[in-house]
């Protein structure tokens, strides 16, 4: 079957998975685009001549001696008297700087279309049930509904027709219910329902307007206007014209059919949709979702069970006495540059660049010599300019980590696309990136890619590195196809040595398998004992990866689905040597189902996975999220962005952005830990990033929900309610607000800088302002960041002593972790925070003990 026939069935008949299916697909569709007989289709957009675009470059301004912009030092060394500590760093090779298109920036979140009364649903001559407002059928003259001679049967709250006068006035008003049909009581226009501009909802299995069938045959729920099923014939196929109103001569009365009897489940699907099927003893749970789901999530035990009980009370009304209103912190956004290509994924460099992927486009804002779009750059945050870079395989929705030696590995990825042959099949795909400390002869060097490849095809993997400098890989898609046929997936894992070679072989993971199909980017953190935290949809559990084997399965999280494709968040809270590394972990939002009706969940879970009897400690967000992503702050809080409030990850199936930054302190009071922290006005939905820089401001950047880049919004479209977005935004959070920036620590010297994770001691020389009254020295890996993961994120607290208040200068000794288990190898950055405000941050690289 033709691809883009695969993928209409999938977004019409939807089980489990109907709007991942479409989202799993994007490539493969965009191949299938590609492969036209005249060559590469056109982009979405009105492209710039690829000559105009090359030539575009920017003159970096002149510095003449330290300086500070916007609060972040350039280029810190720490060894140079002269310059204070700082000195400028010229990167005298030429900028490339997009210009930037116009981009309407839409806070509109993506609006169902309008039904098309020229649309199938007319065009197949249906005769449909009586409207409940009418006695004429649906095909019938719609409009004659709003002439007002139509005799309505009895509403049921008067004896009176809709043609008299009702009998209730109040004050000249009436209050009627609302139709089931609209928002609007019966006495507000009732008949404009009918009007070719009527916009009913989705139903539940689609993302299509409800006359548009996929068989004839399909059993589906009740119709909002109906109260017959589809799959009960409540529409006579003809083809003429009706062959009379319902109730008349003409029309034979319909037999009731006969219900067919019910079966368990044999693949967690339940209900009318799926063959009157029950979720019976299916390990998820008894009832049966609205949607067609077996399980025990809020979402099912929320709206109700078509079949089966609830084993848990609805999870909202658990929280919601012990969460307070939000407390107001300052924060503020700030557009600073443009990225030159959809940022995807992103990491920081120990150069202090900013590295972003994307998949093969068909339009971006940077070119390569060879005429082709790039599809990654390299990301200046000092001069907001921008380098194209080049890679030879696919880095579509790709895992990443960094390696001992600080060098970014991305693995994985999707199939090639004609629009650029110059570009190969990622599946297998394993890029390595060099950005020593100190090095800037590698600066603008692109990807490298030797041949090596990963044993299995994987995209959406998990990427982990573990305490011998070894990369665990976790999960995937093998085709990008339907994640509800197990064929197409790769519940399994495998790993790389420590120089990112791979070592063969895919083992294969239960965790993943029994939660198929959301089993795809779990969630990984690393434990001081070596082994890892994985959670995968609801399910959590310990594994050593040393011996494969799982060490403890660990309770499920309360709550709707947390991991592709309804996408939370989940961050490590820091570890400290105060509290001997007592991990504890933090997941966020997710959501029920895969459509853009779908409701994001509010709640969040934490656990302390090392605990005697584990458990997770539940709280609810101001609002709920999905693609939302979490990350540490040096000053102990948790920043939590980007993201919306309904649908999923994938194309054109999510709306309602969420637009506040949340800041959670991890010490306050149960349900009184969240407060507001400014707002931006750029949706950040499907593939948007946000990562720590070392100035302590956060980078944030993406968001390009579309199968191809657009540049104009459509909010009429759901596939084009958003356009791609290009900005790069600074987000200063509360810490470096006001008068704050003046009490950073400064000129922040470290002699050392290949720091071996043995407990071993090491100086830190600074300088600080006023009274401070308590110092700490963070150790921060920002990891690798994509699809609201922060693969490899961490943060520690040194112990340190010698700090001595009242003084200016400073010198103090700060003790590594006692292993690889706390501090895994590879790029960390230093910070210093006085008063919980930090200073600008130096690279360390963490070695293993030899």
């Amino acid at each position: 079957m033709p691809l883009f026939l695969v993928t209409r069935f999938f977004r019409r008949f939807k089980g489990v998975f109907e709007a991942s299916i479409a989202h799993a697909m994007e490539c493969q569709c965009e191949n299938d685009r590609g492969n036209t007989p005249d060559g590469p289709s056109s982009p979405s957009v009105q492209q710039p001549p690829l000559s105009t675009l090359a030539a575009l470059s920017v003159t970096p301004a002149d510095h003449t001696g330290p300086e500070v912009e916007g609060n972040r030092y350039v280029d810190c060394d720490p060894s140079d008297d002269e310059h204070g500590g700082c000195v400028v760093d010229p990167y005298e090779e030429e900028e490339m700087a997009p210009q930037r298109p116009s981009i309407q920036n839409n806070k509109n979140e993506g609006s169902n279309p309008q039904v098309d009364l020229e649309s199938p649903f007319r065009a197949k001559n249906v005769v449909r049930p009586p409207m409940p407002w009418t006695n004429t059928t649906a095909d019938e003259e719609l409009e004659k509904e709003i002439e007002g001679d139509i005799v309505r049967p009895p509403m049921p709250w008067t004896n009176e027709t809709t043609d008299e006068k009702p009998e209730e006035v109040i004050d000249g008003d009436v209050v009627r219910p609302p139709m089931p049909w609209t928002n609007m009581t019966a006495y507000e226009k009732p008949k404009e329902e009918i009007d070719r501009d009527a916009v009913r909802p989705p139903m539940p299995w689609t993302n299509e307007r409800p006359q548009e069938e996929v068989d004839g045959d399909a059993v589906r729920p009740p119709m909002p206007w109906t109260n017959a099923t589809t799959g009960e014939e409540p529409e006579e196929e003809t083809k003429g014209k009706s062959k009379g109103k319902p109730g008349g001569k003409n029309r034979k009365p319909k037999e009731k059919p006969q219900q067919q009897p019910t079966k368990q489940t044999e693949d967690g699907l339940c209900g009318p949709s799926n063959g009157n099927t029950i979720c019976g003893d299916w390990f998820a749970g008894s009832c049966c979702s609205p949607y067609g789901f077996c399980g025990n999530t809020t979402s099912h035990c929320g709206p109700g069970c078509q079949s089966g009980a609830c084993l848990q009370e609805n999870i909202y009304n658990l929280l919601s006495p012990n969460t307070y209103q939000p407390d107001m912190l300052d924060g503020v956004f700030e557009v600073v540059g443009e990225s030159g290509v959809p940022a995807m994924s992103a990491a920081l460099m120990p150069n202090n660049r900013v590295i972003f992927i994307d998949k093969v486009e068909n339009y971006t804002q940077l070119v390569l010599d060879n005429g082709q779009y790039a599809y990654s750059a390299e990301y200046d945050p000092v001069r907001n300019t921008v380098k194209p870079l080049s890679y030879k395989t696919n880095a579509f929705c790709s895992g990443g980590t960094f390696l001992e030696d600080g060098r970014l590995v991305s693995i994985g990825g999707n199939a090639p696309l004609a629009i650029d042959p110059t570009v190969g099949d990622g599946f297998q795909g394993i890029r390595y990136l060099t950005r020593p400390m100190g090095r800037k002869e590698y600066n603008g060097q692109s990807w490298d890619e030797p041949g090596h490849q990963i044993s299995t095809p994987r995209w959406y993997a998990s990427v982990q590195t573990l305490p011998d400098g070894a990369i665990w890989v976790v999960s995937g898609s093998l085709t990008g196809f339907d994640p509800s046929e197990p064929e197409n997936n790769n519940p399994t894992y495998e790993f790389l040595d420590k120089n990112g070679y791979p070592l063969g072989g895919s083992v294969l993971y239960p965790i993943l398998e029994r939660n198929q199909p959301y089993y795809m980017y779990p969630f990984l953190h690393l434990l001081k004992d070596g082994n890892v935290f994985v959670f995968v949809s609801r399910s959590a559990e310990i594994f050593n990866p040393r011996t494969e084997m799982t060490v403890k399965t660990l309770p499920d999280l309360p709550g709707d689905y947390r991991t592709y494709p309804n996408t939370g968040g989940s961050i490590m809270f820091p570890l400290s040597a105060a509290d001997g590394w007592e991990p504890e972990v933090m997941i966020c939002g997710g959501g029920s189902y895969v459509e853009i009706s779908s409701p994001s969940d509010p709640s969040c879970g934490r656990i302390r996975p090392l605990a005697r009897d584990p458990d997770w400690e539940m709280e609810l967000m101001p609002t709920g999220r999905v693609m939302v992503e979490g990350m540490m702050l040096p000053d102990g809080t948790a920043l939590w962005i980007n993201g919306c409030n309904r649908g999923a990850q994938g194309f054109g199936i999510a709306k309602d952005p969420t637009y506040d930054a949340l800041i959670y302190d991890p010490e306050g009071p149960l349900g009184d830990r969240w407060s507001i922290a400014g707002t931006s006005n750029i949706a950040r939905m499907y593939h948007s990033v946000a990562l720590l820089l070392l100035d302590g401001t956060v980078m944030i950047a993406g968001s390009n929900p579309v199968e191809q880049p657009i540049l104009v919004a459509n909010p009429d479209d759901p596939m084009q309610a958003f356009v791609t977005e290009f900005r790069v935004e600074i987000y200063t959070p509360h810490y470096l607000l006001g008068d704050k920036v003046g009490y950073r620590p400064y000129d922040v010297f470290l002699p050392a800088k290949y720091l071996p994770a043995d407990g071993r001691r090491f100086i830190i020389d600074f300088k600080v302002y006023g009274d401070v009254e308590e110092v700490k020295v963070v150790l921060y890996h920002g990891g690798f960041v994509t699809h609201s993961l922060h693969m490899g994120h961490r943060m520690l607290y040194l112990f340190t002593e010698g700090f001595q208040p009242g003084r200016r200068r400073q010198r103090i000794l700060a003790t590594m972790p006692p292993d690889c288990n706390i501090a895994p190898p590879g790029p960390y950055v230093v910070y210093v925070v006085a008063n919980g405000i930090p200073s600008v941050g130096q690279f360390v690289m963490v070695e293993v003990h030899h």
